[in-house]
């Protein structure tokens, strides 16, 4: 994945930026926008900010991510080039013939499923500067791990936001491939 980068939560921001982002505007938002994926019970994400630039990373190969669904939002300086494109659905049938491209601009943002096959085209020039927003439903992962597509068998670990919870909501756990 992304080699320059930072989790917001290893700079404190979490629970006084991403957690009130989250609940009060992005909830309400996907639970509009994608009821059938959990965008009602988002109740977790991992949020980071990542830097392609020359010499540094310059594109990001084709890829799902560990989420229901994301938010990209594009911030900062000028760039050329590192346009977003989108394909099918992983473990699904094959739904585009040519990827679809989306030119990403400063000030923006793109919203899409977390299970969407998607990538970053190299940058032309400049820094191309991100805030990703992996936002997580306990209802739906609990179920069906996005990443593995099995049950999850849960175990305890410390940290936050990988959205698998026990009955007990301050539990986060992960899931354990046995």
């Amino acid at each position: 994945m992304n080699n320059y980068g930072v989790l917001l939560h290893e700079l404190g921001l979490d629970e006084p930026l991403v957690t009130p982002l989250r609940e009060r505007f992005l909830r309400p938002l996907m639970a509009l926008l994608y009821p059938d994926c959990g965008g009602a019970w988002l109740d977790s994400h991992r949020a980071f900010v990542v830097k392609y630039a020359p010499g540094q990373d310059r594109e990001l190969g084709c890829h799902y991510d560990n989420a229901e669904l994301t938010i990209n939002v594009a911030l900062g300086k000028a760039f050329t080039g590192g346009a977003l494109y989108f394909g099918g659905f992983f473990q699904g049938p094959p739904a585009l013939v040519k990827p679809l491209e989306v030119e990403h601009a400063v000030g923006r943002g793109v919203l899409h499923r977390g299970g969407q096959l998607h990538g970053a085209r190299p940058l032309g020039t400049g820094e191309r500067w991100n805030l990703v927003v992996w936002l997580r439903a306990s209802a739906v992962r609990n179920r069906l791990c996005p990443m593995c597509c099995r049950k999850p068998d849960l175990v305890d670990d410390e940290g936050f936001g990988d959205g698998f919870t026990r009955e007990e909501p301050a539990t986060v756990d992960v899931c354990a491939l046995t």
